[in-house]
């Protein structure tokens, strides 16, 4: 029997290490995502890459549930393709904590939790850039668009030069630009 690793954090700048610090030690391999465990097995490369490196009899390894799914239907659809294949799944940490051969009330709850705490984590951040937003200031990422970078988008598209070359001069994305020339477009017809 094989310990396994799996490690997931949602998004590319979420850092992995706390996780790498728990299975790396007694794993013989650590397979890492960045991805949301909202997703199926099949859009999931690290999850489906530890599956199919696994054999009858091996253990995959999770520091906490939720690294499964933080949805409940993904993360049963995870155990129950883990579970057939004869694979066991070892939770190091939380309420799901041990070593677990079938699904269980304990496995089910720790994932229906986990989706709960996502979706709290979700709505309060939703509520919280609502309420930034009602004060006159605005959440998320800035603006990477400034005047002068707007007024040379315009002048460049003005003289003809294609979206892609004025994106890649000014270090921005064509989406980016698109934008700049919607809203544009949008303020002239207003």
């Amino acid at each position: 029997m094989a310990l396994v690793g799996l490690v997931r954090v949602s998004t590319a700048n979420q850092e992995t290490q706390r996780q790498h610090d728990a299975l790396d030690p007694i794993c013989v391999r650590v397979f890492e995502e960045k991805v949301s465990g909202k997703l199926a097995v099949d859009d999931r490369p690290g999850l489906k890459t530890a599956i199919d490196f696994m054999r009858d009899g091996d253990m995959l390894a999770v520091q906490e549930v939720d690294r499964l799914g933080r949805n409940l239907l993904e993360g049963l659809v995870v155990l129950n393709d883990l579970f057939q294949r004869g694979c066991t799944v070892k939770v190091l940490d939380g309420i799901a904590a041990g070593e677990h051969t079938e699904r269980s009330f304990l496995l089910d709850m720790a994932l229906a939790l986990a989706e709960d705490r996502r979706r709290d984590i979700s709505r309060k951040t939703k509520n919280g850039l609502d309420a930034a937003r009602r004060r006159g200031r605005v959440g998320g990422r800035p603006r990477v668009i400034d005047d002068d970078k707007r007024a040379i988008i315009l002048a460049r598209r003005e003289r003809g030069e294609s979206i892609r070359v004025i994106a890649r001069v000014l270090g921005v994305s064509v989406g980016t630009v698109h934008r700049v020339l919607a809203e544009e477009t949008a303020g002239a017809n207003a």
